[in-house]
């Protein structure tokens, strides 16, 4: 009871593409527009990446700060300590300039989309 051999197939039918063809600038949906940046719904897109972007650099450089702040400590060598207090009040002098941008990134964006 042996089952008889299966038929195969004499031909192979094969298509070519590239991804030049099916990814043109001329044709693609996806195509880069530089007009839309021009656009309300543009500007807001790239507001939103900017606050976004501001926002998590200031909680970064925020705790970065903060650990900074946390291991200074007074030592023999007066030099060892000046040098990390001098690097956590640059910390927080970048951390508020952040929090400032990311104010002002917060009130650009806040006042396009009210508009």
């Amino acid at each position: 009871m042996e089952e008889p051999p299966r038929a195969h197939p004499r031909t192979v039918t094969t298509t070519a593409s590239s991804f030049a063809e099916n990814f043109s600038t001329s044709s693609s949906s996806f195509a880069y527009d530089r007009e839309f940046l021009r656009t309300v719904p543009g500007l807001l897109i790239v507001a939103e990446i900017g606050l976004c972007f501001n926002g998590s650099a200031f909680v970064l450089y925020l705790s970065a700060a903060v650990v900074d702040a946390s291991s200074v400590s007074p030592e023999r060598d007066s030099h060892n300590f000046n040098s990390w207090a001098a690097s956590s009040f640059f910390a927080f002098l970048v951390t508020i300039c952040y929090a400032g941008n990311t104010y002002f990134s917060f009130i650009a964006w806040r006042s396009r989309t009210i508009q």
